[in-house]
């Protein structure tokens, strides 16, 4: 059973979903992948502790608090591999960004190789179930580049200024899949 809960965010409304006494997902109204794997679970709107929890972290980092990930119940579905490229979004501090390429390094040292695409490191944080708690929004592409959010690129934006992040040093793409 997923349970699950709306909270009203700066961004519009989020979906929040627990299973098994952990945060399984956490969604932007209309974000690509909305809902992920777990589309086809059944759901039960309602309070739980992880999910009022979740609202109590969400209300704290909104209010520029810079709360961490690790003080939640975290258990996003998916591959070994994404699971490796999440543990490392969540290590990102507040307000720092880093790029897909810097990602591959550290995940093809993790897993013994001398290199590992960044496409694939895309595809995993593109496919982030916990949107904000699991900081896909800080990575950006090589030289700064604003791309690929599957909140959309405005979104990431407001997330990454909200944090206080250097914009001065990042760039909005003329063109690309990120638009």
């Amino acid at each position: 059973m997923l349970y699950t809960k709306r909270y009203a965010s700066p961004l519009g409304p989020l979906l929040l979903a627990e299973r098994a006494g952990a945060l399984a997902g956490l969604w932007m109204e209309g974000q690509k992948y909305y809902l992920g794997s777990l589309g086809k679970e059944q759901r039960q709107e309602r309070d739980t502790d992880v999910l009022d929890r979740t609202c109590d972290w969400l209300d704290r980092y909104f209010k520029k608090e810079a709360p961490t990930p690790d003080g939640l119940p975290l258990a996003p579905e998916g591959s070994a591999f994404r699971k490796e490229v999440w543990a490392i979004l969540c290590k990102i501090p507040y307000g720092e960004t880093t790029t897909y390429g810097a990602i591959a390094r550290e995940i093809a040292g993790r897993f013994g190789r001398e290199r590992m695409s960044a496409q694939a490191v895309g595809g995993a944080v593109g496919h982030n179930p916990i949107s904000i708690i699991i900081p896909c929004h800080r990575v950006v592409g090589a030289g700064g580049s604003l791309t690929g959010y599957a909140g959309g690129l405005e979104k990431k934006i407001f997330l990454l200024t909200l944090e206080g992040a250097d914009m001065g040093r990042l760039s909005v793409p003329s063109r690309g899949t990120a638009l």
